[in-house]
């Protein structure tokens, strides 16, 4: 359908383009917005492309790459109120999705003045569905007394998005989602065995399971440490012997486990972390994929994968130890939706370890041989360490717990949105 001349229309979606719920009379309706006349996308009102037996908003680039616009509406909310924003969307020709399409909300008091910080809804992509989701709870600021909704397509030349479903709906306050981590400050010595020194992590991770842990992370290469082995001789098949050991005990505690161990797949040897469920079994592994040169030297081979987890308190990520000095790593995690990144590392930079927390506004935990273990948190403080002398790190944090920075609002929804373009 070819776009409407002239530059402002307003469109009625008397059947309901936002949730019935919310078609009240003092309700305006969608109009089309752009910043500058000359770099508006072209948009229209689409009846062949439908959400729910309802047309859609379409917004398209028409070949010009500088084009940025949306379509908005102003909803009546309640000060102090919980709201979930809800809108789904069908892209077409747009190489990065949560850069160019997005929502934002805006808070207004009484005069029409924007209150607190703008709002980013966070993407979420549904498997085996042309319609992607943009949605997430908030509360109403005190002050605020209406919500302008923007549905956006900026920097697309040849794309074109088409929105249906939105909606603001009120809801009951989202309850915490806690989840207890712990990790492990421990250093095997004089050991025989990749067995013994991995069972010297035992004592470690039983403290870990009697203190109600979700979830333990050991150190890089537990099977090595402490040994007169190399990494070939201390390689072993995943699953295999460590990961059956490890598994016991996550079994008998009912927590998770990450830990670093190196495994021999045929002729190649990786640098491998584990996750092992609560029931004791293999969930995943991450091969790491930044390997130092004294790795490549003695026969290791890099991994090409960033895989993240569902676990049943969110989903989660793993890097090791090299990793930590290059962005790549924790950020293609983060962008797959990792909401903690478990990190076995040997010894690193700790100023390192807290930009990639702040960068990536994930929670990042270090188990370690000569750094620092423990817990950072968005903000890159170490909230938790681990010891010598208390060698179990145990933190407890919110996961629906919002990190609102001076200035920025929640900075975590905005790296999706504000990250440099991607040249594929």
């Amino acid at each position: 359908m070819n776009p409407l001349i002239y530059s402002i229309v307003v469109f009625t979606f008397f059947q309901g383009c936002f949730s019935r719920q919310h078609k009240k009379e003092n309700d305006t309706d969608w109009e089309f917005y752009s910043q500058r006349a000359e770099i508006e996308p072209a948009y229209w009102v689409d009846g062949d492309i439908i959400f729910e037996n309802q047309p859609t908003l379409a917004l398209s680039g028409e070949g010009k790459a500088y084009i940025n616009g949306s379509w908005m509406r102003m909803i009546n909310v309640i000060p102090g109120h919980f709201y979930e924003f809800k809108t789904h969307f069908k892209a077409d020709i747009i190489s990065q999705i949560d850069r160019s399409v997005l929502a934002q909300i805006t808070w207004l008091n009484k005069a029409g003045e924007r209150v607190d910080y703008i709002e980013y809804p966070a993407f979420e992509a549904i498997p085996d569905n042309d319609w992607n989701q943009i949605r997430q709870i908030y509360k109403v600021p005190e002050s605020a007394v209406q919500a302008r909704i923007d549905l956006i397509l900026r920097w697309a030349p040849k794309g074109t998005v088409f929105f249906g479903g939105t909606e603001l709906n009120e809801v009951t306050p989202p309850e915490s989602r806690m989840v207890r981590i712990a990790a492990i400050h421990h250093r095997p010595g004089n050991m025989e065995n990749s067995s013994q020194s991995r069972k010297s992590f035992e004592p470690h991770i039983i403290h870990a399971g009697e203190k109600g842990a979700d979830i333990v992370c050991l150190p890089e290469g537990i099977t090595i440490v402490g040994t007169t082995l190399n990494y070939v001789e201390a390689s072993e098949p995943i699953p295999g012997p460590s990961t059956e050991y490890l598994g016991s005990l996550a079994r008998e505690h009912e927590m998770y486990i990450v830990a670093g161990i190196y495994e021999k797949e045929g002729p190649v040897v990786y640098n491998t972390s584990v996750l092992i469920g609560r029931d004791g079994i293999l969930k995943g592994k991450y091969r790491k994929t930044a390997l130092p040169r004294e790795e490549i030297d003695g026969g290791i081979t890099p991994g090409n994968e960033f895989p993240v987890f569902d676990t049943d308190f969110g989903r989660i990520g793993m890097m090791i130890c090299w990793d930590v000095f290059f962005p790549e790593v924790s950020r293609e995690l983060s962008l797959k939706g990792a909401e903690i990144i478990f990190m076995p590392i040997w010894g690193g930079d700790l100023i390192l370890s807290k930009a990639r927390a702040i960068e990536n506004q994930i929670y990042l935990v270090s188990s370690t041989y000569d750094m620092k273990t423990g817990v950072f948190d968005k903000t890159g403080n170490l909230i938790v360490e681990g010891t010598d002398e208390n060698p179990v790190a145990i933190a407890d944090i919110d996961l629906n717990a919002r990190e609102m920075w001076w200035w920025l609002g929640e900075f975590r929804n905005r790296i999706k949105r504000e990250r440099p373009k991607v040249n594929n």
